[in-house]
């Protein structure tokens, strides 16, 4: 027989890891949720049938408290005005609150519920806002939205990853000098990146990233030019899509020099 409360996974990649969600979906069947099918001020699983389990491969904050790699029940108490979500430890409970004990939590977060503007039919925790270093775990059910930050410390990891991979001989210029562009870094030392990594392979998009921190930079002369460049590259490949992104670059660019 079908599962009246079909079992989902949700995996995103998070940082340099993956956040994996296995939960049970029920549906609203016009029914009220809130404070009535889940009554407000008390522990709920979050779901149906079993835990509700949520697994972090590195560590993370959750709206900023340390939670260690692993695996963790996730429990909820909804709110009107504000939801309380914890992180338990014993995966054994299977979802059975009547046993729940708060010395085996990891965690407890007080977050605040939103409307949803929407019906929303099944039961729903997906992972929304996804960023570098920050996400958004999203339970939804009915009408309302309940945001849960994540983040976790990428950037020192990728800072001295960086350092140590450009003390070898087959330095990753391109994935450096990107990185520091998209992260307000070094602009200089970007741009230094950009030329090696085009000595090494002249491709279009590696010009464009060159283009693009000259653009941040205000050195609108020769993102242009860097950009008319990409073009050229980017139109023997044949590649429509750079063709048309140094169009727009060279447009701002013209704007910009004309302020």
């Amino acid at each position: 027989m079908p599962a009246p409360s079909p079992a989902q996974t949700v995996k995103q990649a998070f940082g340099l890891g993956e956040i994996t969600v296995d939960y049970s979906r029920p549906l609203a069947r016009g029914r009220v949720i809130f404070g009535d099918v889940v009554p407000y001020g008390q522990i709920w699983r979050t779901g149906a049938n079993g835990t509700t389990k949520i697994t972090f491969s590195e560590d993370v904050m959750v709206e900023g408290k340390t939670v260690k790699a692993g695996t963790y029940g996730l429990y909820t108490m909804p709110g009107a005005s504000e939801w309380t979500v914890m992180l338990y430890k014993d995966l054994t409970l299977n979802g059975n609150v009547a046993d729940y004990k708060q010395e085996n939590e990891l965690i407890r977060v007080n977050v605040k519920p939103q409307a949803a503007g929407r019906n929303i039919q099944s039961f729903t925790i997906g992972v929304d806002e996804v960023a570098a270093s920050t996400a958004v775990l999203q339970i939804m059910w009915e009408k309302t939205i309940v945001p849960v930050k994540i983040s976790t410390d990428v950037d020192t990891r990728v800072m001295k990853g960086i350092e140590t991979a450009m003390k070898d001989d087959s330095r990753p210029y391109f994935q450096a000098a990107n990185y520091y562009y998209e992260n307000d870094k070094d602009l200089n030392q970007a741009l230094a990146w950009a030329d090696k990594a085009i000595a090494q392979n002249k491709a279009f998009y590696i010009v464009h990233l060159k283009a693009k921190i000259q653009m941040k930079m205000k050195d609108y002369a020769g993102a242009i030019k860097t950009a008319e460049e990409s073009k050229a590259l980017a139109q023997t490949a044949k590649n429509d899509d750079y063709v048309r992104m140094n169009d727009k670059l060279i447009a701002q660019a013209k704007a910009g020099g004309k302020k």
